[in-house]
């Protein structure tokens, strides 16, 4: 049987760090792009960490910082009431930052691709920076960007260790479709673990062939290449 519960939290996560991710993406990854700072590759490092970094290792620091024995986890209990350390809110926290590069990497890779003597021509035109990169930057970009929010959602979707580590397993408020399939194997209802496996493996083979999908359609609409 399906634990509905995990799976509505669980798309409820997905689409609210998915939105994240593109409102605090797309800014850095714009800064990444043009910026000549000359250490960016420090900011660059520390953005792709996570696809490294073992996501255990990310949570338990997480876990840490939102502890009542941090400065930052006191400073939130005391301006809430509670911690964020198994809570909701500290999943959204720790899921954006656990799928940061997933969305900024192909964002800042499409910016990348679009043709400078655009953007002079449209500053030589008088148009302001925040025009041309709505007017410009944004439509020759699509591809990039529907990439980065796809797997930023889907990324947050199957996350395990880092929700694990800063939500533990409480139905209703962190409990997540994935942890659901672990407790279902550890209790060996194989079965049931299997069932809910292959949604989320259908669901993941959707989301993919979704994206190719649209960025083959979009360059043969728009062949800017």
């Amino acid at each position: 049987m399906i634990d509905w519960q995990a799976m509505q939290l669980t798309l409820e996560l997905a689409f609210i760090v998915a939105g994240s991710l593109f409102v605090l993406g797309l800014p850095l990854a714009w800064w990444l792009t043009f910026s000549t700072w000359r250490i960016k590759f420090l900011v660059e490092a520390l953005v792709g960490l996570p696809l490294i970094l073992p996501p255990t290792v990310l949570g338990f620091y997480l876990l840490v910082a939102f502890g009542s024995q941090s400065l930052f986890g006191r400073w939130y209990q005391s301006l809430t009431g509670h911690t964020l350390a198994f809570s909701f809110a500290g999943l959204v926290i720790g899921s954006i930052l656990y799928s940061f590069p997933f969305a900024v990497q192909p964002f800042a890779a499409s910016f990348a691709a679009v043709d400078r003597d655009l953007l002079a021509a449209s500053s030589v035109l008088g148009a302001s920076r925040w025009r041309t990169f709505w007017r410009i930057v944004v439509p020759l970009s699509i591809p990039g960007l529907i990439t980065g929010l796809v797997l930023g959602f889907a990324h947050t979707v199957g996350e395990f260790g880092v929700v694990l580590m800063i939500g533990g397993n409480i139905p209703g408020v962190t409990r997540t479709i994935s942890i659901d399939i672990y407790d279902r194997v550890q209790a060996a209802e194989y079965a049931s673990a299997n069932h809910t496996a292959l949604i989320l493996l259908a669901f993941s083979f959707a989301i993919l062939a979704l994206v190719y999908g649209l960025n083959r359609r979009i360059w043969a609409v728009y062949p800017f290449r």
